[in-house]
């Protein structure tokens, strides 16, 4: 706004400005858990040293050559928008060369590809729940479902797991107490995020069970089932017997082909009303990333030999990362049987306040470890202070001295409680 006032004779523009105020919402939004201390790694960084990332599920292992291949011989004069549900090479390809190929049937409309799997967790939520419902998850859970929850005005009820017996799925029971009239949703990670528990055959059918007897939807996040580390193999949601109206499925190639850079996911169900929700929803935000959808494409021949080789490679890297970190004097890790994280107990008062320090005060020959706090993966006030969330994706040489790091930073530490 602006006044313009007459002073001995000169004028004068006086400019008073105003300052527009954001939304409550996005005052309170919640911090990323797993990215809110990347500033202190980026002035560490700045200052010469090396920071040992633990803190993020970003592998370092190469993407398949044939998922980069299609990038390089993408030939087309301009980069043009894709049908709102994916491209239907894309479509047909996950249904005829994935899906079908690991024991899920479905049918090219009963998938839409996602701007990565964190579409298709906010598209779930929207999908099956109204401002003010609940969803039942189990505690420690992937962040962002936190995040997503508070964007669509949900409340999410957490029933605790113990880190003493691997964060299994407790009895039945505890999820009968936890159920009100405004649960619309079970959600669920499988193998999990952040925990690396992969739950059982019949513990999925017991919550499909669950879901059926209150008719909820069973939200199903899968990203990790490569990563299964037992002899049992992974049982997906999609074939619980009875369910197919409750289920959705979460999933993404982030992981699967190392392409967390693509940001390609899809949500898949057999529920005819969820998916025509999904197109609707998929419309408004126009296409996935084409570019994305090119390396996804050509993913879908990656030979089984790449899988193989990956997954012994978590498994070398998983047992190294395990053994070391139970090693350290007052840490606690079980051992995780899926996925490429592990929840941690560690000797400190908070583990925020840890991580913070050894981005700013802690060096060995100029070199640091970055853990994430997993505070924020709980629910339940004050619990998992003094957890951290550790991804054992590096290199077991370069994990060996993140290890060694962590151990000297933990005996340093003002706030260690040993």
């Amino acid at each position: 706004m602006y006044l313009c006032a007459s002073i001995n004779e000169k004028a004068e523009f006086i400019i008073f400005r105003t300052m527009a105020n954001i939304s409550e919402k996005a005052k309170q939004m919640p911090a990323s858990a797993i990215r809110k201390l990347v500033p202190y790694a980026d002035a560490a960084k700045k200052q010469g040293v090396k920071v040992y990332h633990l803190n993020l599920g970003q592998p370092d292992i190469k993407s398949p050559s044939c998922a980069l291949d299609a990038i390089r011989n993408y030939s087309q004069e301009n980069v043009s928008y894709s049908h709102s549900a994916g491209l239907m090479e894309l479509r047909k390809g996950l249904v005829e060369k994935y899906y079908k190929k690991i024991g899920i049937d479905i049918t090219v409309d009963e998938l839409i590809v996602t701007i990565a799997g964190s579409e298709s967790v906010n598209l779930a939520l929207e999908i099956a729940c109204n401002p003010g419902d609940e969803v039942i998850v189990l505690e420690p859970f992937y962040t962002n479902y936190n995040t997503f929850a508070f964007m669509n005005g949900l409340t999410l009820k957490a029933i605790p797991t113990d880190i003493r017996n691997g964060f299994q799925i407790p009895p039945i029971e505890e999820f009968e107490k936890a159920i009100t009239d405004k649960t619309k949703a079970i959600l669920v990670c499988n193998p999990g995020n952040p925990t690396g528990t992969q739950y059982s055959k019949e513990s999925m059918l017991a919550l499909g069970e669950i879901a059926r007897k209150h008719d909820l939807f069973l939200l199903s996040d899968e990203v990790y089932r490569e990563f299964c580390y037992t002899d049992e193999p992974h049982f997906s949601a999609m074939n619980i017997p009875g369910l197919e109206q409750n289920v959705i499925l979460i999933d993404s190639v982030s992981k699967r082909y190392n392409l967390c850079g693509a940001r390609i996911g899809c949500i898949v169900s057999h529920n005819k009303d969820v998916m025509t929700a999904a197109m609707k929803f998929a419309q408004a935000r126009l296409c996935p990333p084409v570019i994305g959808q090119i390396a996804a494409i050509g993913s879908l021949d990656t030979p089984d030999e790449y899988f193989e080789a990956v997954r012994e490679e978590y498994i070398k890297r998983r047992d190294f990362m395990i053994e070391g970190l139970n090693r350290i004097e007052g840490v606690f890790t079980p051992l995780p049987m899926g996925a490429f994280y592990t929840i941690a107990e560690l000797p400190v008062d908070d583990t925020e306040s840890f991580a913070k320090w050894m981005l700013e005060h802690f060096r060995i020959n100029d070199e640091t470890t970055m853990v994430t706090p997993a505070a924020s993966f709980y629910k339940t006030p004050g619990k998992g202070l003094n957890h951290a969330r550790i991804a054992y994706v590096l290199e077991v040489d370069e994990m060996k001295k993140a290890l060694h790091i962590l151990e000297e930073g933990l005996k340093a530490y003002p706030g260690k409680t040993i």
